[in-house]
């Protein structure tokens, strides 16, 4: 008997596929019914006419032995309907066996709603896969159930200011005509209020052109054969290595330092204590870095700074051992590892002799040392920053659409002249400078000239970079640390090999802004070591103050007042005039003279 008036089929999966799908939409599943599943029988309040009529006829017939016999057989089915109905809805989320049955899946992605058929796998018993996706991992053919796709990641793609905005129609002013002074000099910038420019930052990260995903070289046993220049730090990337690191695809692996150890600070060469590493890794807004090694320079507060970029900004200055004990001593350090606005960071373990060279890692490779942070900001550590963090990223990242800005110099303009410039001021060996540029000329590195445009400088004045960490980015300087842990460390000769590799695969360009601009918002200072040497100041001479002046009596003011009204002038004395004493000789001691003298003489 099926009972068919009730919509109800025991003994058939027909009737156990509409209750399972009503059993997980229920429990937040994913299966959704078709056909909607009978309630369950109960007394209604009230009956209308008709079906009480059907009742009392029911009822009337109840009795007899055929209608009672029916009446057991419904109530019994409804009784096994319910208890598989229960039991199959346990099976499917509790991994026991499941009827092998066609159902209809429904997934929520972002408010939307998708209906799927999926297929059961064979090497599971037939169950119903509890996987979100619901993909059929056999990889066999027939019908899938492929994953949505996830919604489009959201970028910034930049912004105008609004129509007669100050900064829309701003020029910079023609340069002042002093001769007398030479040089470099500061040009004006129009930047926003912190404000407006904390208002503007990004929600979104910037595109990121073809690259997606940037991974790192990580090698415990470091190997050397075919070892080109490089180091422990970088992990010896070979040439061949080194050109596949420019093929620019959508997923790369890259040297990038740090290569030994599991975390960057960690064992890796440039150590640092797990107190910072830890207290690095909370910073995921913007962090303003800097560096001194070997108690090169002097701390540069910076001024100007907001009271929010103060709460908000992470200021880190990294200082090795010997740099340290000198602030010890001259207690410029606190208990909390601060100095003003800086958190001090101790580096052991330094990966090269030269405190140039080992500069380098935290300039470029701050991004692997904060792997939370979004934005940066690098100077160095003989600059004094005078302009808010804020208004430096809006000015020079988020109003230009950029994710890497960087002063160009403010007279060279090309590599080939600025490695000679380099050598003439023994910046680096010289042999070690002219292989460097050799290299690169087989490679196609040209003079810079106008057909470069808009390129406008192939060397850039580098102790200023501002940068958003995005996977372009990243490379790029990962890329550019390569060049400095391989050849010299001036990295001014090898920026624009790297920017030119990676420029021609993709359509990411640099903000190169100029010089005057970076000099707006950073004060230049002198190296410790110059300004050991310099002579020191001539003290100022105090004079004694002028005597008070001499009262003169009334009477005699009087007198003279008198004098005038008369009319007598007293006349000036005037004073002899100094006569030159001569040596005279007078006549007769002449004569006397002229007599003595030896006739024979003559």
């Amino acid at each position: 008997m099926t009972g068919g008036s009730l919509g109800i089929r025991s003994g058939s999966y027909g009737s156990l596929q509409q209750q399972q799908q009503l059993l997980l939409l229920q429990n937040g599943g994913l299966p959704i019914q078709t056909t909607p599943p009978p309630p369950l029988p109960r007394k209604p309040s009230k009956m209308p006419k008709e079906k009480e009529r059907l009742f009392h006829w029911i009822m009337k017939f109840a009795g007899r032995k055929k209608v009672g016999m029916l009446f057991l057989c419904l109530i019994s089915a409804a009784v096994f309907g319910w208890v598989m109905y229960v039991g199959n809805g346990k099976a499917l989320f509790s991994g026991e066996d499941a009827p092998d049955v066609d159902n209809s899946f429904v997934r929520f992605t972002n408010n939307n709603m998708t209906i799927s058929n999926p297929v059961s796998s064979p090497t599971n018993g037939g169950q119903i896969s509890n996987n979100a996706s619901l993909v059929d991992r056999d990889g066999r053919d027939g019908n899938k159930i492929m994953p949505l796709p996830p919604p489009p990641p959201t970028f910034f793609l930049g912004y105008t200011l609004p129509q007669g905005h100050q900064c829309n129609s701003f020029t910079l002013p023609p340069p002042p005509a002093d001769k007398k002074r030479t040089g470099p000099r500061p040009c004006p910038v129009c930047y926003l209020p912190v404000e407006e420019a904390i208002d503007l930052m990004p929600k979104d990260p910037s595109p990121s052109p073809v690259v997606k995903d940037l991974t790192y070289v990580y090698e415990e046993n470091l190997s050397r054969d075919g070892e080109f220049g490089g180091s422990e730090f970088g992990g010896y990337p070979t040439l061949r290595q080194r050109n596949d690191s420019y093929d620019i695809r959508e997923s790369m692996t890259v040297h990038c330092g740090f290569v030994k150890g599991s975390k960057p600070g960690r064992q890796t060469g440039f150590d640092m204590d797990e107190s910072d590493l830890l207290e690095m890794e909370q910073c995921r807004g913007v962090v303003v870095a800097s560096a001194i090694f070997g108690n090169f320079d002097e701390i540069q507060q910076p001024t100007n700074i907001s009271e929010y970029a103060r709460k908000n900004v992470c200021f880190y200055m990294f200082v090795d051992e010997e740099t340290e004990g000198f602030l010890k001593n001259a207690s410029a350090i606190d208990e909390n590892k601060r100095s003003g606005l800086w958190r001090i960071v101790v580096v052991h373990n330094l990966p090269y002799p030269d405190p140039r060279r080992t500069g380098k890692i935290p300039k470029l490779l701050v991004h692997r040392m904060f792997p939370n942070a979004r934005y940066s900001l690098w100077i160095d550590g003989k600059l004094e920053l005078v302009v808010d963090p804020y208004q430096l990223l809006e000015r020079f990242l988020w109003r230009k659409n950029a994710t890497f800005a960087i002063s160009r110099h403010y007279r060279r303009f090309d590599v080939f002249t600025e490695a000679e410039a380099n050598k003439a001021a023994g910046k680096y060996n010289n042999a070690s400078i002219d292989f460097q540029v050799e290299f690169y000329k087989k490679e196609g590195l040209t003079p810079y000239s106008d057909a470069k445009l808009p390129i406008t400088s192939d060397v850039p004045e580098g102790c200023v970079i501002i940068r958003e960490h995005v996977p372009i980015s990243n490379l790029f300087t990962c890329l550019w640390f390569n060049e400095v842990d391989r050849f010299t460390s001036r990295d001014q000769i090898s920026f624009s090999t790297v920017r030119d590799k990676i420029a021609s695969k993709t359509n990411w360009t640099i903000n190169m802004f100029l010089d005057c601009e970076r000099r707006n918002f950073v004060v230049q200072k002198y190296h410790r070591d110059v300004l050991d040497h310099m002579a020191p100041p001539v003290p100022v001479q105090i004079y004694p103050p002028p005597p008070p002046p001499v009262l003169v009596p009334e009477s005699v003011i009087k007198q003279a007042a008198e004098v005038r009204s008369q009319g007598v002038v007293a006349t000036p004395v005037k004073k002899a005039p100094v006569r030159r004493k001569e040596r005279r000789i007078s006549r007769r001691h002449r004569k006397v003279v002229a007599g003595n003298r030896d006739p024979g003489s003559r």
